[in-house]
C-alpha cells in the first residue's frame, strides 16, 4: 500500500477516533479543525483514551507517545492537505457541509489521493459528484467509539472504482478493523436498520406505552442488547438520530422512516442527549448516566 499521510477534517467524537487508530498504526495525521480550542480537546481526548488502552496493557507508554506524535493539527484543510494519500471527513452530518468540503479538497489534494466520508447516511454517489475524482471517492463508516468498535461500513458510490474499494478494504483490516462492503443506498445498512428501531423506541415513549427505563430495560434483558434504543440515541446524539431519520425519509419517500414528533421536539429544544448533558436521561459533566430526565419520569399513563 502506498498511503503512508492522512489527513482526518474534523476532530469532534468521531474524528478524533478516527485520528486516533490511524496514528496508533503509524500513519502520519493532519487532524484538521476550523479552531484551535477544538483541535485542543480534540488531542486532549485522544490522550486520554490512550492511558486507558495503556491501563488495559493494550499499548505500553512509548506506543502512546509515537501515537501522539504521528498526529499534526491543522486549521486549514489546504494546509493539512497538501501531501495526504487518503482525506477522512468526519464532519458534522450536514449535506451542504460535507459537498463543500469535498470540493474543496478536491482542489487542494494530489490527483491520486483517495477522499473517503465517515457519513452515517449521505449518498456517497452524491457526494463524488462534487468532485473530478468519483472513482476515488468511498464512504469509511466507523462506528463510535472508533478505537474500540471493530466494524467499518465500507459504501461503494455509483463510480467508485473496484481499486479504491479493495484499497480501502485492506486498509481498514491494516487499522485492526472489520470492514463490510454495502451499497449506496441512503442508511446503508447499519442506520437503515438501527435507526427505524430507536425512531419506535421513542414513538413507545411518545405514546405512552411504556416510560424510558422500561423500554430500555425490555431491549436490554429481552433482546440482550448491551445499550437500550434511547440510552444509545442519547449516546450517538439526538441530532445525529434526526438527520439519518430525515435523509432516510427523503431518500425512500416512505413513511415508515418520519421521525418520531418527540424527537424532532426534543432536537429543537437542545436537548440532543450526552453531548447537551439531557435527552432522555441527564448526565454529569463526564457523561456518566445520572437518572432519567424530568420530563420523562411520570411518562406511563
Amino acid at each position: 500500500m502506498n498511503i503512508k499521510q492522512v489527513a482526518v477534517i474534523g476532530s469532534g467524537t468521531m474524528g478524533n477516533g478516527i485520528a486516533h487508530v490511524f496514528a496508533q498504526q503509524g500513519f502520519t495525521v493532519s487532524l484538521i479543525d476550523i479552531s484551535n480550542e477544538a483541535l485542543n480537546r480534540a488531542l486532549k481526548t485522544i490522550s486520554s483514551n490512550l492511558d486507558r488502552q495503556v491501563a488495559k496493557g493494550i499499548l505500553d507508554q512509548a506506543g502512546k507517545d509515537n501515537t501522539l506524535k504521528n498526529i499534526i493539527a491543522f486549521t486549514s484543510i489546504t494546509d493539512g492537505c497538501k501531501k495526504v494519500d487518503l482525506a477522512v471527513e468526519a464532519a458534522t452530518e450536514n449535506e451542504e457541509l460535507k459537498l463543500k468540503i469535498f470540493a474543496e479538497l478536491d482542489a487542494c489534494t494530489k490527483p491520486e489521493c483517495i477522499l473517503a466520508s465517515n457519513t452515517s447516511s449521505i449518498s456517497i454517489t452524491k457526494i463524488a459528484s462534487v468532485t473530478k475524482r468519483s472513482d476515488k471517492v468511498i464512504g469509511m463508516h466507523f462506528m463510535n467509539p472508533v478505537p474500540v468498535m471493530k466494524l467499518v461500513e465500507i459504501i461503494r458510490g455509483y463510480n467508485t472504482s473496484v481499486e479504491t474499494n479493495a484499497l480501502t478494504i485492506e486498509l481498514s483490516r491494516m487499522l485492526g478493523k472489520i470492514p463490510v462492503e454495502v451499497n449506496d443506498y441512503p442508511g446503508f445498512v447499519a442506520n437503515r436498520i438501527l435507526m427505524p428501531m430507536i425512531n419506535e423506541a421513542v414513538y413507545t415513549l411518545f405514546e405512552g406505552v411504556a416510560g424510558v427505563e422500561e423500554i430500555d430495560s425490555v431491549m436490554k434483558l429481552g433482546m440482550a442488547h448491551p445499550m437500550g434504543p434511547l440510552q444509545l440515541a442519547d449516546f450517538i446524539g439526538l441530532d445525529v438520530c434526526l438527520s439519518i431519520l430525515k435523509v432516510m425519509y427523503e431518500g425512500f419517500g416512505n413513511p415508515k422512516y418520519a421521525p418520531c414528533p418527540l424527537l424532532v421536539n426534543m432536537v429543537t429544544s437542545g436537548n440532543l442527549g450526552r453531548k447537551s448533558g439531557s435527552g432522555f436521561y441527564e448526565y454529569e459533566k463526564d457523561c456518566k448516566e445520572l437518572k432519567v430526565a424530568q420530563s420523562f419520569r411520570e411518562r406511563i399513563h
